[in-house]
């Protein structure tokens, strides 16, 4: 049996088929108690790539979502005997650990508010604590900051090492308290501030499972996600993270910046190596035909005129709406337009160059449509004026739209 259990391979197939029976039906109890007779234990990367193959051979994300907390269930005991990784001020994982200790006070000092809540007799003023339970609430919902930094940052460095799936679970574990969280909010904003039955019956149903779940979702992350991710990440890529994170924000604290990462006792390089053929961006590196095809499938015309006003480069959609040819290339600008606009170029451009606007908006009908016709100033990091960029667009569509549309159909 010892090398049963020590064969890693043979480790995934029997975890593999312990999980299958929950999901055919097995009861928790009995599942965890055959894990006890053939395994000594599981580490969260097991878990997690145990999870990544089910997916892999078929099973659906969402019923892996939904049996989420099943798993940990069968697992918590051999997960909360492994050594906690230590992690330094500053790294990303320590500063996710430390918004999870604020997420769960936050919860700590609403529950006394809402138990005060539910003793409120049928149509009784609660207004003040109403108030506190909005201040509470509004805090909580800081949460989805978070969720953004882990699902845009995070989760792709964990996605570049193969682990895909408990990603996409973890994902939809966000998206349901998303869906609560607005939940509450709607009865915070429509509810009368009274006591009875009603706020009772959702604080029991709503709120209550609520936090429920956003403790399950702290649980996984520092048992199962954060251990399997400080083994598969490598420096480099935690110093991306680190870097990224602050444009996105962060959930209820302010980061300690006392880590620096290093890597053989170099300092990380700002940026990988350049991929012959490839144009190096701020934010990834495309081919040139990627460029052209992108910018001329935008449902837009753009024109960018440079800092001496000569014309560099339009874009040629298929439904152009001011008509462009190769000959403007090299142009000064205020010669592409008719006398009588010449001095409004000229303004715009003063003002952009002078720092004294950024952007200047139109709208005109033509033919039947609503053109829109926008110009922004260009500038570099330090503010120095690069150009102008023209966008325009035909908005007679975007007007009529009405109410929301979050299903995909054909046509």
């Amino acid at each position: 049996m010892s090398e049963l259990i020590n064969n890693r391979e043979e480790r995934q197939r029997i975890l593999k088929e312990l999980i299958r029976r929950l999901h055919e039906g097995g009861s928790v109890e009995e599942v965890k108690a055959q894990f006890k007779q053939l395994m000594d234990g599981i580490s969260a990367a097991e878990l997690s790539a145990m999870e990544q193959k089910l997916i892999e051979e078929g099973m659906p994300v969402e019923e892996v979502k939904r049996l989420c907390d099943v798993h940990v269930q069968v697992f918590r005991e051999s997960l909360d005997e492994n050594v906690k990784p230590e992690t330094i001020p500053g790294h990303p994982v320590h500063t996710f650990i430390r918004e999870n200790r604020a997420v769960e006070n936050v919860i700590a000092n609403t529950q006394p508010i809402l138990e005060e809540i539910a003793r409120a007799g049928e149509g009784e003023d609660i207004g003040a604590l109403w108030q506190q339970w909005r201040d509470m609430h509004a805090q909580l919902r800081a949460i989805e900051t978070r969720f953004s930094r882990k699902e845009n940052v995070l989760f792709p460095y964990l996605e570049k090492r193969g682990i895909t799936g408990p990603s996409s679970v973890m994902w939809g574990i966000h998206d349901d308290i998303r869906r609560e969280l607005k939940k509450v909010q709607a009865f915070l904003d429509e509810a009368e501030p009274v006591g009875g039955a009603e706020v009772q019956r959702t604080i029991r149903e709503v709120v209550q499972p609520l936090f429920h779940t956003i403790k399950e979702l702290i649980y996984k992350e520092e048992n199962i996600m954060f251990p399997t991710a400080l083994q598969l990440l490598s420096e480099q890529d935690w110093a991306e993270i680190y870097r990224q994170s602050d444009e996105i924000g962060y959930t209820l604290i302010t980061p300690q910046k006392q880590w620096r990462p290093r890597a053989a006792g170099q300092d990380i390089k700002e940026e990988a190596a350049d991929v012959p053929g490839q144009i190096r961006l701020d934010h990834g590196v495309l081919t040139q035909k990627e460029i052209e095809r992108m910018l001329n499938t935008l449902p837009f015309d753009i024109t960018f005129v440079d800092a001496a006003d000569q014309v560099k480069f339009f874009t040629r959609g298929k439904e152009r709406i001011f008509q462009r040819s190769p000959a403007i290339i090299g142009r000064k600008v205020q010669f592409c337009h008719p006398q009588s606009s010449v001095k409004v170029v000229e303004k715009i451009l003063a003002d952009f160059k002078a720092g004294r606007r950024d952007s200047a908006d139109f709208w005109i009908n033509m033919q039947g449509k609503m053109i829109y016709i926008r110009y922004f100033a260009v500038r570099d990091g330090d503010g120095t004026y690069l150009g102008t960029v023209e966008v325009t667009q035909d908005i007679t569509g975007i007007r009529r739209l009405e109410g929301e549309k979050r299903i995909y159909s054909e046509g």
